[in-house]
């Protein structure tokens, strides 16, 4: 294949012909790191594939290469350090078109060597900065490094940096460039040319499961003023029913009291075999076969009413929790002692 037919070939068609040349084996393992949209996709672009021969292997190889080799010294010492290697292996041109691939194909993210700080040295440059600045540097870090940093803010500015990150939408790469430029100017090229969404409630609620409870209880009771249904609705998705599975056995046998059967068995229908374990092995061997037997007799259910039943058990931990009769383990001094 010559390099203009290289050329007119899409993404989704590079992926197919490599999956073709990886094999079935190395290709089943990649599937399993894919959304089920991309997945169809791809079968459906490997079954149109009538033909590769060895020139055409080669080349896309090759070109994957290039891009994990790329993607590998980004990420030790940022775009500018790929470039320059990259242009002393395969020359100017080439290593310029490899870096716009890589960086519209896999969306190199702005703050990119901050993920690689300290967040304490972090937390020394933005701690002074006005609370904007801050949601919108934490809303880029790894949610560990922004549950520490947010955690060793100044009480009256927890709140205020949580509720902008839980509000945040997009950001034009304007003010991107600008505030990374200053936290580290050779970065400033990994901005793109259009918004970058980033922050949002999800974002927020992965923070503050990270956090102490003394931080986590500040920051929600000065939302439950300022914005109560903000506060309500991250309350909702810091815990989710999957989450029992983190729970200890105690705490598990203290829930199943307080709530009805009716919602568990409801709930229980389509959870995993990991959470129905939880549940079961914390019941007594008579109680868990009969709650087994009147599932089996339930029939069919509505997602709604799984869903329905699945929040209200949810509110029912969080209110043990709230009143300290169970407590959920989280990061930074939440250690259970026996």
């Amino acid at each position: 294949m010559s390099k203009n037919m290289m050329q007119g070939l899409t993404g989704r068609q590079k992926a197919a012909i490599l999956l073709i040349t990886l094999g079935p084996e190395v290709s089943a393992q990649i599937f399993k790191h894919l959304r089920d949209d991309e997945i169809e996709q791809l079968t459906l672009e490997i079954a149109n594939v009538r033909k590769v021969d060895s020139n055409d292997r080669e080349n896309i190889l090759s070109e994957f290469h290039q891009i994990c080799l790329a993607q590998e010294y980004i990420s030790q010492g940022g775009i500018s350090y790929a470039k320059d290697i990259l242009e002393k292996a395969l020359g100017e041109a080439k290593a310029q078109d490899v870096i716009n691939r890589l960086t519209a194909t896999l969306q190199v993210r702005p703050f990119d060597f901050a993920r690689k700080a300290e967040p304490t040295q972090i937390l020394n440059f933005i701690q002074n900065e006005n609370s904007q600045t801050i949601a919108l540097v934490l809303s880029y870090l790894q949610s560990e490094q922004s549950s520490q940093i947010l955690s060793s803010l100044p009480q009256d500015k927890q709140a205020d940096v949580a509720r902008r990150i839980a509000l945040m939408d997009s950001t034009s790469p304007e003010v991107i460039s600008q505030v990374e430029r200053v936290l580290e100017q050779k970065l400033s090229a990994t901005v793109t040319q259009d918004y970058t969404n980033a922050g949002g409630i999800d974002s927020i609620v992965q923070i503050l499961n990270g956090v102490d409870r003394g931080t986590e209880r500040t920051i929600l009771d000065a939302l439950e003023i300022q914005d109560p249904e903000l506060a309500e609705e991250i309350k909702k998705r810091m815990f989710v029913f999957e989450d029992i599975v983190n729970i200890d056995n105690r705490s598990i046998q203290r829930i199943i009291r307080d709530i009805e059967n009716a919602d568990l068995q409801l709930a229980l229908k389509v959870a995993s075999e990991e959470v129905r374990e939880a549940i079961f092995r914390n019941m007594s061997k008579r109680m868990a076969e009969s709650f087994k037997e009147e599932m089996e007799f339930m029939g069919p259910v509505r997602l709604r009413d799984v869903e329905e039943a699945q929040t209200r058990i949810v509110a029912t931990i969080r209110r043990l929790e709230e009143s300290g009769e169970i407590i959920i383990a989280r990061g930074g001094g939440d250690d259970i002692i026996v």
